[in-house]
């Protein structure tokens, strides 16, 4: 039987770093993310270290029903052994009052710690954060980054990847950065095609041709999103929220406009509202505010969406066309952009930036004391150039570094006082 091929996780490092610390996890993020693959990385680590581990998954309902019965009782039929115990569980979110339940285990047993995994974070972070304040970490584990998918596919490119990158972030922190000739591009070019066009999801990445991984997602979004989310959250028109999903599937890197969401789904503004919410939660799309100091000309208050795994959003519009052939290529490469900025740099915030006269920048990162303009032009350049919208932001806020992501440009130039760079985005 061949032995399933498990890829490493650029979480890991962190979660280690804290494991022997008092504080429970909670591991959150998507189905079909990862969660329990590392898991089962986490209780490898920790044998070697001669550690004691109970893996326990909550989808078992012999499982669910003896411990939510008696959780002290049940967890107290593992301690056979002196030492500390490491207790990695699967689909937490399944327990009934999942924060009441995993504070009376801390409490009680103080030389046990306790990892819990949940797919949602409606149920997770609430339950957690009203229960176990000061008590536990919270992390996310999403679909694999374009970093990760790299690390599975070709080790050779990700070596590459990593130094072009780094030196992408050294100038967002810095503001400096020596450019060279770039002889690697083109070997890029289809494996960025392929993350673009079907994902992240671990699953879809192990499946080797187009039928499968078309299979997997639609797998994905049946189970997750038309009937988990639809049943666990009790929503009553099961048809409208697949409708609204659709809409937003088909607005990626544009304003949310709420009016327009209801009347092409024939639902009303307080559902809209409702179902998106939903959606954000359980990690299917992500929001981003706009970024404004000046409130009578600049854009507060409607967000942008994106989708949080770019497989997931084409299968949702039945398009899985390669990079160069679609009419969105701009909306999906900004998702992508979205997506790497966000991995880059988990704890900042981003925004966008879009005055009422509609000049318009794709995002502005907040990187400590400073603000960075990101344009993203998927364009073949061959001399620096850059938008009315960009150089009026910069001409506004004067920022000392500004980003422009490009189809394949490697450059630099100066508008005032601010650097600005222009980078190939599979490097992002």
């Amino acid at each position: 039987m061949k032995r399933e091929e498990i890829y490493p996780r650029s979480i890991l490092p962190n979660l280690l770093k804290w494991l022997d610390r008092r504080e429970a996890y909670a591991i959150k993020g998507p189905r079909q993310s990862g969660k329990t693959t590392l898991l089962k990385i986490l209780e490898k680590e920790l044998e070697k270290k001669k550690k004691n581990v109970v893996f326990l998954n909550f989808e078992d309902p012999d499982i669910l029903e003896a411990f939510e019965k008696s959780p002290k009782e049940y967890i107290n039929t593992f301690l056979t052994k002196s030492g500390r115990y490491y207790f990695l569980m699967d689909e937490y979110h399944y327990v009934k009052e999942p924060g009441k339940k995993l504070k009376l285990l801390y409490d009680t047993f103080e030389n046990a710690k306790f990892i819990v995994t949940g797919s949602s974070s409606l149920e997770l972070s609430g339950a957690m954060a009203r229960f176990l304040v000061g008590r536990v970490f919270f992390f996310e584990l999403f679909p694999f980054s374009f970093y990760e998918f790299l690390v599975a596919k070709n080790p050779r490119l990700t070596r590459i990847y990593e130094e072009r990158n780094r030196k992408i972030k050294e100038f967002l922190l810095k503001g400096k950065i020596e450019i060279k000739e770039d002889i690697f591009l083109k070997e890029f070019i289809p494996f960025l095609n392929e993350y673009i066009i079907f994902g992240g999801y671990p699953a879809v990445i192990k499946s080797g041709d187009f039928e499968t991984k078309r299979t997997i997602l639609k797998n994905i979004y049946d189970t997750y999103i038309s009937k988990d989310v639809v049943e666990f959250l009790k929503i009553s028109d099961a048809f409208k929220y697949r409708a609204i999903v659709r809409t937003l599937a088909a607005l990626v890197g544009n304003l949310l406009n709420y009016n327009e969401i209801c009347s092409t789904c024939q639902s009303y503004y307080k559902e809209v509202k409702r179902i998106i919410s939903i959606l954000f939660e359980t990690y299917i799309i992500s929001l981003i505010q706009p970024f404004y100091r000046n409130p009578i000309t600049e854009l507060k208050k409607v967000p942008k969406v994106f989708f949080l795994d770019l497989g997931l959003r084409n299968y949702v519009i039945d398009n899985f066309n390669s990079i160069e052939r679609r009419t969105d290529v701009g909306a999906i490469v900004e998702n992508f952009v979205f997506l790497s900025l966000r991995n880059m740099f988990p704890e900042k915030t981003i925004n966008y930036w879009r005055t009422i006269a509609k000049a318009e920048v794709d995002f502005v990162l907040r990187l400590n004391d400073k603000i960075i303009p990101v344009e993203v032009k998927y364009q073949t350049f061959k001399k620096p150039k850059i938008s009315r919208g960009f150089r009026s932001f910069i001409e506004s806020y004067k920022p000392d570094i500004a980003l422009v992501i490009t189809k394949n440009f490697w450059g630099k130039t100066k508008v005032g006082k601010t650097a600005i760079l222009f980078v190939p985005v599979c490097y992002l």
